[in-house]
């Protein structure tokens, strides 16, 4: 019986590779592109790449649910002072959602993107774990720790086990380098947030002050809206040394501001946890490498267990810049365990 994968197709270069090595591996191959609405996109160059490989390409319009989903999540967690992550959810709640939906309509057995990242069984009640992909500089597993045995059990990153550098020279091969790379945030084209945040239908927070951890007035922000934290640019603030965005108070329309040693946390709490395999954590103390944003390159840290799907985390060494909104995702080795959104960091352990 042939294998059959439905390849989500983004018209780049990782996805268009990742179909064709499938293709090359035996699957029957079908493709399908998903039209959020915005033009970040690039559905002629995904038409391109199914001509070239020769499979059919399936398009879906989800842009009521993208909007509601992902952008409104995202354009919610600035005006509340937070730093949104919508790939991370985009990747659970739209991308191997609907991935996964089409597949098991059209009859598919797998699903399957040009994400750096591995799948690996464990022939044992721990089901699937969720890998580094071996190119330590383009890895993205951190974009998808939300996902579960549901979607993992189904999933295959065909370029997980090769690097950049092998994928462009496969590429160039199959003559696929006409595709675009993919953008930051599709959504915003030029990756300007703050524009997108002031020309989007909702009313935004007001002007306020930039406090100093005292209280003392350091300066004026146009709107929490249009800091984050660990920020240093463009705070305006006339000062021999300079400061950096510490908190954002909502209450309060203020920003805290401090300087560069102030902004070292022992720790935080993070909240919405989710574990790839539940049953392989133990709810004893977990000790893991925590990385608080994308490119972070992790921090030894212990983990506990806290009521209503929360966790401690105490770092071994400080860091800085713990931005509530981000996501904490814990690995052990190359194994992602876990992760969940940060809601506060702790001064002290």
């Amino acid at each position: 019986m042939t294998k059959s994968v439905l390849v989500g197709i983004s018209g780049g270069v990782d996805s268009a590779v990742a179909a064709a090595i499938l293709k090359e591996g035996g699957y029957r191959v079908e493709g399908l592109y998903i039209q959020n609405g915005f033009p970040g996109g690039n559905e002629a160059d995904a038409e391109n790449v199914a001509d070239r490989l020769g499979f059919p390409l399936h398009r879906l319009d989800i842009r009521s649910s993208f909007r509601e989903n992902i952008v409104d999540y995202f354009v919610s967690d600035y005006l509340a002072g937070r730093t949104p992550n919508p790939c991370i959810v985009c990747n659970k709640k739209i991308k191997f959602r609907y991935l996964l939906e089409e597949a098991q309509k059209r009859g598919l057995g797998c699903i399957a993107t040009g994400h750096y990242a591995r799948v690996e069984g464990t022939d044992g009640k721990d089901g699937f774990r969720l890998l580094k992909g071996i190119d330590k500089g383009k890895d993205q597993s951190y974009f998808l720790f939300q996902l579960g045995q549901e979607e993992l059990q189904h999933l295959i990153f065909p370029n997980g086990d090769k690097t950049k550098e092998e994928i462009k020279e496969m590429a160039s091969g199959l003559n696929l380098l006409s595709g675009m790379e993919s953008q930051e945030i599709c959504f915003i084209p030029d990756d300007n947030y703050r524009d997108f945040l002031e020309n989007y239908p909702v009313t935004l927070p007001r002007p306020g002050n930039i406090v100093d951890e005292k209280g003392n007035v350091a300066g004026r922000h146009r709107g929490i809206h249009s800091v984050t934290i660990g920020q240093r640019k463009g705070l305006n603030i006339s000062s021999e040394r300079p400061y950096y965005v510490l908190e954002i108070d909502t209450k309060r329309n203020e920003v805290i501001v401090g300087r560069e040693e102030d902004q070292l946390a022992q720790g935080l709490i993070a909240t919405n946890c989710s574990w790839i395999s539940p049953g392989s954590v133990s709810r004893d103390a977990l000790r893991a490498k925590t990385h608080i944003r994308y490119r972070h390159r992790g921090v030894d840290s212990e983990i506990t267990f806290l009521p209503d799907n929360r966790v401690r985390v105490i770092f071994k060494t400080p860091q800085k810049a713990v931005a509530p909104g981000q996501a904490a995702v814990f690995y052990q080795g190359d194994c992602l365990t876990g992760g969940g959104w940060i809601e506060r960091r702790l001064r002290d352990a």
